[in-house]
């Protein structure tokens, strides 16, 4: 028997991208993650390293040279082709396919547009203000997590950053700490706060809305909360809570951003947050799903001036969010061939947009041990950041995180297929 440790291992299981894991291997398989939360164990115990096939053409085993051959000469021939996914890549990767992206005169989008897409564009819209993960952990003593269940989809966000550890100024931890939930049903997070706001589904947009107004000390009209499910004395007294507070942090999910009002809804959470500055000290933190969404978003930007749904058709980027992001470039049936990257668009897009999917030709890159793609003319296997792939991602906060490899993998990464595509598709080009 082979056991080994390697400390300091990263988890990319959801947005916090805890680096603090210790794994515990015998012979090649992953047996033990300490400290790693429900989710981070699932993401470990199932790590897939080794014994399968590096790349399959039209479902049979094929060499790396022959996938990529057969996968550049797809994305050259295609007038209009899409690279979707990249969340759960490293930002090596992300780079690599937006240059891959520009090369072919394609459309990229990132699965933010589907998620978090509209936090982006509402801080566009009136600005943000925010902090790290460490500011709240010795800073903060008012949480405010709206729209969300981190109980759930962050499990070791409360204990590690936010509610229960204890910071400099927040020494009693948790008994120095409030934190509310606003959501419009009672979920495991709820049981955790201090304080649960129901509010009605669709309102949140009207109740930040009034909440501001109480915060400028501006008259407010009872009946405009009636919709909400929030009284008029609730609203004020949660305003004067936020103004009591010495650093009072929002942290708003899909609840905020995949309901009515999306992006306006985000734009009225930060207004919120700018006026509370006025008093005391407040920032908001969006509460992102996947490893390295926010890696996305960033070097999306750092390329191309744009964040989610970018064109190169014309030789330089574009980007409109409605037209050029993945799912209505699909439902509209406008594209001819895609490059899906660490991405599952078959159990998150709309039912039009995989319909059309499964009609063209498509590439696959994903991690060993991912759903085999039976249509998909290319499917790469790839290693997996953060456990037998090195990289960098960046933490909801924005904070970037160096990943090492615990094991060596006999697959490739995305970062190297994507590479080889390119020098394909100029191969191709030439000939």
């Amino acid at each position: 028997m082979n056991r080994t440790i390697v400390t300091s291992a990263t988890c990319t299981s959801c947005g916090c991208l805890c680096d603090d894991i210790d794994l515990h291997t015998e012979n090649g398989r992953i047996v033990r993650a300490e400290r790693a939360c429900p989710l981070g164990r699932e993401w470990f115990f199932g790590y897939h390293g080794g014994g399968q096939a590096t790349a399959l053409v039209d479902g049979r085993p094929a060499t790396i040279n022959e996938a990529v051959e057969t996968a550049a000469g797809i994305l050259t021939k295609a007038n209009r082709p899409l690279i979707y996914g990249l969340g759960n890549s490293t930002c090596e990767t992300q780079r690599e396919a937006i240059l891959l992206a520009e090369d072919i005169g394609g459309v990229i989008d990132t699965h933010t547009s589907m998620t978090h897409g509209a936090s982006k564009l509402g801080a566009q819209l009136v600005g943000k203000v925010t902090c790290t993960l460490g500011e709240v952990r010795n800073r903060a003593d008012l949480l405010i997590y709206w729209g969300t269940n981190p109980v759930e989809t962050h499990p070791r966000h409360l204990t590690r950053y936010a509610y229960t550890p204890t910071g400099r100024f927040v020494p009693g931890g948790r008994h120095d700490r409030t934190m509310i939930l606003v959501d419009v049903q009672k979920t495991l997070s709820a049981r955790v706060a201090d304080q649960f706001l129901q509010i009605q589904p669709g309102t949140d947009f009207e109740l930040l809305t009034v909440l501001r107004a109480i915060v400028r000390e501006q008259k407010v009209d009872p009946c405009l909360l009636a919709a909400t499910g929030v009284t008029l004395e609730r609203a004020t007294a949660l305003v004067a809570q936020m103004k009591r507070a010495r650093l009072g942090v929002f942290f708003f999910g899909n609840g905020l951003t995949r309901t009515r009002g999306r992006h306006m809804n985000v734009a009225a959470l930060h207004s919120l947050t700018m006026a509370l500055n006025a008093f005391t000290k407040f920032a908001a933190v969006p509460m992102r799903d996947s490893g390295n969404d926010v890696g996305a978003d960033n070097v999306m930007s750092w390329l191309t001036g744009y964040p989610v749904g970018v064109d190169f058709s014309r030789g330089y980027a574009r980007s409109n969010p409605g037209e050029f992001t993945a799912a209505d470039v699909l439902a509209r049936r406008e594209a001819d061939a895609a490059l899906i990257v660490a991405a599952d668009p078959w159990s998150t897009m709309p039912e039009a947009a995989v319909d059309h999917l499964e009609t063209i030709p498509h590439v696959v890159i994903d991690r060993a041990g991912a759903t085999a793609r039976a249509r998909a003319r290319v499917q790469f296997i790839t290693a997996s950041p953060g456990i037998d792939a090195p990289g960098t991602a960046y933490r909801m906060d924005w904070v970037p995180v160096s990943m090492r490899a615990a094991f060596h993998s006999p697959q490739t990464t995305d970062e190297d297929v994507l590479g080889r595509i390119r020098v394909g598709v100029r191969l191709g080009v030439r000939s």
